[in-house]
This record gives structure tokens, sequence and C-alpha cells, in this order.
């Protein structure tokens, strides 16, 4: 891991406007003036190197985006934001998920000062790590074996 959660000192968090999100609510007058978000089907179509790129290269391409589309000047996000980001954008594989003690491990982590700030590497660490537990891993495995 970079070690982004202790070694930044901008303690400021920025909200994250994600196209389509409406569960954020517009807290100051100059947030309302930001300009609108490239949709990120557009920002993903724009990369040309992912004309012919994998499906593997287009979702890590497609998880950059939206976590750079989140964070702020510096490309880190507030723990508040990257819970709310996890919540928001990976809901089916954290489903049911509330019991395990892993789960619980990484959700408590983003609960502790909740202004500090983690990097896109350490973001990245968290997704997958929920993905691996996720019972909807398990559910996308036996598709697989079904066919």
């Amino acid at each position: 891991m970079c070690g982004c959660t202790s070694s930044t000192g901008n303690r400021k968090s920025y909200p994250h406007n994600q196209p389509g999100d409406t569960s954020i609510k517009q807290t100051t007058k100059t947030s309302t003036k930001m300009p609108k978000r490239i949709p990120i089907s557009k920002q993903l179509a724009s990369i040309k190197a992912l004309g012919k790129g994998s499906d593997l290269e287009k979702a890590i391409a497609t998880a950059a985006l939206v976590y750079d589309n989140a964070a702020d000047a510096d490309g880190k996000l507030s723990k508040s934001d990257a819970k709310q980001l996890l919540q928001s954008q990976f809901m089916h594989f954290m489903q049911g998920q509330e019991t395990k003690p892993k789960y619980q491990e990484i959700i408590s982590a983003l609960d502790e000062n909740k202004e500090d700030q983690i990097c896109f590497e350490d973001f990245m660490v968290q997704l997958l790590s929920l993905a691996l537990m996720s019972d909807l891993r398990q559910e996308i495995r036996n598709v697989r074996k079904t066919k």
C-alpha cells in the first residue's frame, strides 16, 4: 500500500458528484456551480488505448475513472467519501456482507478518522477485498459452471 492515509497533510473532504448520483445533496453555493462531469462511458471512449482493450482493462479503467471523478484535486478521497462511493457504486457486491469479519474490518477502517484521506491504490485494495469475499463472487462462479 502507498501509505496515503497517513502521509497527507490535507484533511479537507470534497464532494464527489457522480453522474446519476441523486443521494448527494449540494451543501454549498460553490458546489452548484461545478461543471458537469463527463459520463464515464464517454470518458472511456475517449481513451484511444482502450479501443481494442480487453474487458479487464476496460473494467480497471472504469474503476479508475469513477475514483478520479470522486477524488479531490490531489487525487485522494476522504474515508467517508470512499465509504459512500463503495456503497453507491459497489452495492451488489457488498450486499449481505455485514456479518463477515473482513467486511466489518474494511468498513470500520473507513469509519475511523473520517478526515483522513486514501489514495487510489488503497481504494482498489478495499474494492478487491470486498469483491473477493462477496456472495456475488460465488454466484458469478456458479453461472460459469452451469453453462
